[in-house]
C-alpha cells in the first residue's frame, strides 16, 4: 500500500496593471522566497488575467498564479506573509492537498525541444490510432448507415 502524501497549493492573484516580464520577476520572486524558507516547489503556473467574482482593492481583474508545494507547514506562514506585505498581491490562500504528486508542465522556455518533439509524435500516434479504430468500427456491419443532409432532403422533396 502506498503511503498518502502531502503538498500545498497556494493560489495568490496579482494586481491586472503589472507588466507581463514583472509578472515572471514575480513569480519567480515568490518561488525562490518559498524555497528559501524550507519549501519544495512541484510545479509554479500563471493562470492568466482573469475577472474577478468581486472587486477587489478596486481592481475588476487579476493574473492568476497557481503554486504547488511540499514542506513542513512552516514555510506557508512565512510565504503568505510576503504576499500580505506585498503591494503587488491582491489576494492568496493556501490549502493543503492530499494524493499524487502534481506533475510540471513544461514551460516553452526551459524545455528541451526535442523532448518536445517526442511529445508531439506520441501524441499524434494516439491520435491516429483513435482515428483508425473509428474507422475501423464504422466499417462494421452491425453499424446502421447514416442518411446524410443532402439524402434527407431528397427524400422529402420527393
Amino acid at each position: 500500500m502506498t503511503e498518502q502524501q502531502f503538498y500545498y497549493e497556494t493560489m495568490y492573484i496579482l494586481r491586472p496593471d503589472i507588466a507581463e516580464d514583472d509578472v515572471t520577476n514575480h513569480i519567480d520572486k515568490y518561488n525562490k522566497l518559498l524555497e528559501e524558507f524550507g519549501g519544495k516547489i512541484l510545479d509554479s503556473q500563471m493562470r492568466g488575467k482573469r475577472r474577478l467574482a468581486y472587486q477587489i482593492a478596486k481592481h475588476r481583474e487579476g493574473i492568476y498564479v497557481q503554486l504547488s508545494h511540499q514542506g513542513d507547514g512552516q514555510h506557508i506562514s512565512k510565504i503568505e506573509k510576503a504576499m500580505r506585505l506585498g503591494e503587488d498581491v491582491i489576494r492568496y490562500m493556501t490549502v493543503k492537498q492530499e494524493g499524487p504528486l502534481p506533475t510540471p508542465k513544461p514551460s516553452n522556455k526551459s524545455s528541451n525541444s526535442s523532448d518536445n518533439q517526442e511529445n508531439i509524435k506520441k501524441v499524434e500516434n494516439e491520435k491516429s490510432k483513435a482515428v483508425n479504430e473509428i474507422l475501423e468500427e464504422s466499417k462494421s456491419p452491425n453499424l446502421k448507415e447514416v442518411n446524410t443532409e443532402k439524402e434527407i432532403t431528397d427524400s422529402k422533396e420527393s
